[in-house]
């Protein structure tokens, strides 16, 4: 059991976690008509506010990129770096792992650099791959932010990135090579994933709609969170994780959601829990048809008849990929600390085949544990748990 010290995130709907939730609560979306000058794409997309307005401090704009700049906004949180210090001064700075999830890393600067090569036949001279695509380079960006020199990783695992990115602090941790960790994701909007995801039929021309009767594609997202593990108290906790990988399809989950099923019972047992435990599961919901289909009968399988309140909140972050698993981690974590549901974003009708008990307003509960699922393409799968005391 690893206690939540601090969280910190920049989503399309806002600054802050208590933007976030508020966002989320009052399925206020951040996403908007695409207006990117660098994309002409017909869908809708979910830009991080004043992204392209931030300048890095002096001693950091060599590692200037968009992501960069997304993990700079988030990292900029007075309260998460207090207790990162606090953390540092209470373990050693060598004694913090950090764990970052991301899909594409900083691509964005690559397309950049490859049109100016395109327009002039030569790199620009400011183009440093290594300290912007790269994928290790925002894990190396975070870490001389925040002054920790542990252990570090970057996990590249499509969409449930951010998510596994608990489970390898867990193991580290478990394993005694570390006292405390923080664990993320970042990934911005870039031109390969919307041209990609365009090409795969996926792209929405409407606002996503998870589970809708009408629902036909995603809606993509940018966005950076950080989440401070550590074994002192704390009101909510990372009680255990499952990881699954199916292996069915490059791009299309399983029919019956197998791997998805796996994650969830997986996780299950490691928080020494039974499906009638858990209160809310925060789905991963893209609003594609195969997706949301799957993902409701991997639910239905794991929890069965009596069934579990679920919602995707996508609708307002938009589909934020490699970021995913922490901007959800983050909603999961606050609904506990609320004792709220946020509803389905969006949803207008729902399709009564998914047979889901989906909340469509917010609920008011008694809560005590969560799941939150991701899944990414090629049946890479991770589920998550968390839980408050009693």
């Amino acid at each position: 059991m690893l206690g939540i010290s601090a969280t910190t995130v920049v989503h399309s709907a806002g600054h802050g976690t208590a933007a976030l939730w508020d966002a989320v609560a009052q399925n206020r979306t951040g996403l908007r008509r695409n207006d990117l000058a660098w994309c002409d794409l017909a869908c809708w997309v979910g830009p991080v506010p004043a992204v392209d307005e931030t300048t890095l401090p002096v001693g950091l704009r060599r590692w200037d990129c968009r992501s960069h700049r997304l993990a700079w906004l988030a990292l900029e949180d007075a309260t998460f770096r207090r207790a990162a210090s606090t953390a540092i001064e209470r373990h050693g700075a060598h004694r913090i792992g950090l764990v970052l999830g991301t899909s594409t890393s900083g691509i964005r600067s690559t397309e950049i650099a490859y049109a100016k090569r395109r327009e002039t036949g030569q790199w620009p001279p400011d183009f440093d791959y290594r300290r912007s695509h790269a994928v290790e380079a925002v894990c190396r960006f975070s870490a001389e932010v925040l002054g920790v020199k542990g252990p570090m990783v970057t996990i590249s695992t499509a969409c449930s990135s951010s998510a596994k990115a608990f489970m390898t602090a867990q193991r580290w941790m478990d394993a005694g090579l570390i006292d405390a960790a923080i664990v993320g994701g970042v990934d911005s909007l870039c031109l390969s994933t919307l041209h990609g995801f365009d090409s795969l039929q996926l792209l929405s021309g409407d606002i996503c709609r998870p589970f809708d009767a009408e629902r036909n594609g995603i809606s993509i997202g940018e966005a950076a969170g950080f989440v401070l593990l550590d074994r002192a108290p704390a009101v909510v906790s990372f009680v255990g994780g499952g990881e699954s990988s199916d292996a069915w399809h490059m791009s299309a989950p399983h029919p019956e959601g197998q791997g998805a099923q796996d994650a969830m019972r997986a996780a299950l047992a490691a928080a020494k829990l039974t499906a009638s435990d858990i209160g809310y599961v925060n789905a991963h919901g893209t609003g594609t048809p195969a997706n949301d289909r799957a993902e409701a009968a991997a639910l239905r399988a794991v929890y069965g008849e009596h069934g579990v309140p679920v919602s995707s909140t996508k609708g307002v972050t938009g589909h934020t990929l490699g970021a995913a698993g922490i901007v959800e981690a983050i909603v999961t974590v606050q609904a506990l600390e609320q004792q709220a549901l946020p509803p389905s974003a969006n949803l207008r009708t729902h399709e009564p085949t998914l047979a889901l008990d989906l909340v469509v307003r917010p609920r008011t509960i008694r809560l005590r544990h969560a799941m939150s699922n991701n899944f990414g393409f090629g049946g890479s799968n991770c589920t998550l748990i968390f839980s408050r005391p009693d």
